[in-house]
């Protein structure tokens, strides 16, 4: 960046996500002063295994934030802050890189999204431990636990045996940023049944098998940990700060899930005189919906609240002191490509999204929005009713909320043999409801376990999405709220490295929401009723 203020203060926020990595500079108030992003690798070496490079993506962090900085006197960068996805980091004694599948190669992280140890997941509920309970009652293969099994039982003679250290995504990128080990109560609390008041449970890990794991005072999965936003270490080691070019001992907070970032990010917003059911009441009352690849629905409560299939509760791992229940679709965004992209009508779709945005840079999904539109008033039909005798089952990579079964499978009812651009455009309409009935289904569970959830606050890719935005309010009856910033996630990001700079006293986050976005239920009716009409 050119041109910096002399006497501006910045922070540092780094996103790393299922497919790319993402930096912001962001001053003193929470204002972004830039970002810059970058892909990366995702490989995929059998059916439901995704893999990817820790070394790759510690790279593309140093690019960016090279790049992000230019300009900038480096004092005046007082805390960076990363977050990341729940992804399984393997190195071995020597802190390099061990492939976690066979002939991978450098591949040595195990994604979230990567559901090979299904089988390992459903054994550990059986043992009926009480850390599952902390976890809905059911163990998901996209926790940590159920991927270090597999790794014993199918590679046990490589990846298990060289293993030295086994470490969450975010903890990864602040030990690499610092040499510190010390790994953050997020990450720990919500996918590797660590309990913040008596640390790690021997009998846990003992019943499912991993009892190699309390080794050296369980050296391997962290003895050492920090609430989010604390200081690890002594702050940017030499190392480090050479590669991402800031100086060394900038400081850097204890990290924290990209999810929880997001959360973070939009939960604690400045709503007064905006006439929302959550104003003036506290932050219980709101859930934040982290929308991209997948979605998290974050919710939090003052005291700890049990939701049947709904991780958690988790005490402080995303706002101190409160207790967290993290709801989720395991495929959203993805489920969207996927049924889009799939479609026979794809390429024509493609070619007519360019001739109407010819300059503008804009996708297939504003193609399809403006096509959606065009056909309300064609068939004057509200929008939500076009697609009434098609429905989506979405769980195409099995549901991790509130039924919490891995196994499910998604299904089309309703298909005919047109393919049409018409077509393809109401089945990316029933892809939307569906998704929007599930955010629904994971609402009303959490509710009757005691939540009382009155407005919903978005960020995310997805957010950017009027229509999937639309359509939820529509389906839950409840208002949404987007942040006129909209990269939410790299502002809680870059809040870990103000807190941890301790000069976060000073950082508003309520800059981001200065004339929000509110979406209602534009049909003034009841969700139920809408289900009833499409019934119909």
């Amino acid at each position: 960046m050119d041109g910096a203020a002399p006497d501006e203060v910045y922070f540092v926020g780094v996103d790393v996500g299922t497919a790319g990595v993402r930096a912001a500079l962001v001053t003193r108030d929470g204002r972004l002063e830039s970002t810059c992003e970058e892909p990366i690798s995702i490989w995929e070496p059998l059916v439901d295994h995704y893999v990817q490079s820790s070394d790759e993506i510690w790279e593309k962090c140093c690019e960016l934030v090279k790049r992000l900085t230019q300009g900038v006197d480096k004092s005046q960068v007082r805390g960076i802050g990363f977050d990341a996805t729940c992804s399984l980091v393997v190195l071995d004694r020597d802190f390099q890189p061990v492939p976690v599948n066979k002939n991978g190669r450098w591949h040595n992280v195990v994604m979230w999204m990567d559901h090979r140890a299904q089988q390992q997941a459903t054994r550990i509920t059986s043992t009926g431990h009480r850390a599952l309970g902390r976890m809905g009652g059911v163990m998901s293969p996209e926790m940590q636990a159920p991927k270090l099994l597999w790794l014993k039982e199918n590679l046990r003679e490589s990846c298990w045996a060289e293993a030295g250290h086994f470490l969450d995504l975010p903890d990864f990128l602040s030990f690499k940023a610092t040499g510190s080990l010390t790994r953050s109560l997020c990450t720990l609390v919500c996918k590797w049944s660590y309990c913040p008041s008596g640390g790690w449970d021997r009998s846990f890990w003992t019943d499912i098998g991993l009892e190699d794991l309390l080794e050296d005072n369980y050296s391997k999965i962290g003895n050492q940990t920090s609430a989010p936003g604390l200081p690890v270490g002594g702050g940017l080691s030499l190392q480090a700060a050479a590669d991402l070019g800031l100086n060394p001992g900038t400081a850097v907070g204890a990290s924290l899930i990209d999810a929880h970032a997001g959360g973070l990010g939009v939960i604690g917003a400045d709503v007064k005189g905006l006439d929302l059911p959550c104003e003036d009441r506290p932050l219980t009352t709101r859930m934040a919906l982290i929308c991209g690849t997948s979605s998290c629905h974050m919710a939090i409560s003052a005291g700890p609240l049990f939701v049947p299939g709904v991780w958690g509760p988790y005490l402080s791992a995303m706002v101190p002191d409160l207790w967290l229940n993290e709801g989720g679709q395991s495929a959203t965004g993805r489920l969207m490509d996927h049924m889009v992209k799939g479609h026979a009508a794809f390429a024509q779709l493609q070619e007519l999204s360019h001739q109407r945005f010819p300059h503008t840079g804009e996708h297939v999904y504003s193609y399809l929005n403006a096509h959606l539109g065009s056909m309300t008033e064609a068939r004057a039909s509200p929008v939500d009713l076009l697609g009434s005798s098609l429905h989506v089952w979405p769980d195409f990579h099995g549901n991790r909320s509130p039924l919490a079964d891995p196994n499910l499978r998604g299904m089309v009812i309703g298909l005919s043999l047109s393919q049409t651009v018409d077509d393809l455009a109401l089945l990316y309409l029933a892809t939307l409801q569906a998704l929007a009935l599930g955010t629904r289904h994971i609402l009303e569970t959490m509710t009757k376990a005691g939540h009382d959830i009155t407005t919903l606050f978005l960020c995310g890719g997805l957010s950017k999405n009027p229509l999937f935005v639309q359509i939820h309010a529509n389906t839950t009856g409840l208002p949404l709220v987007l942040p006129h910033q909209t990269e939410a996630v790299l502002v809680g990001a870059a809040i870990l490295g103000a807190r941890a700079s301790q000069e976060y006293f000073q950082f508003k986050l309520i800059h981001g929401f200065l004339q929000p976005q509110i979406f209602f239920n534009v049909w003034g009716l009841e969700p139920s009723d809408l289900c009833r009409i499409c019934e119909q």
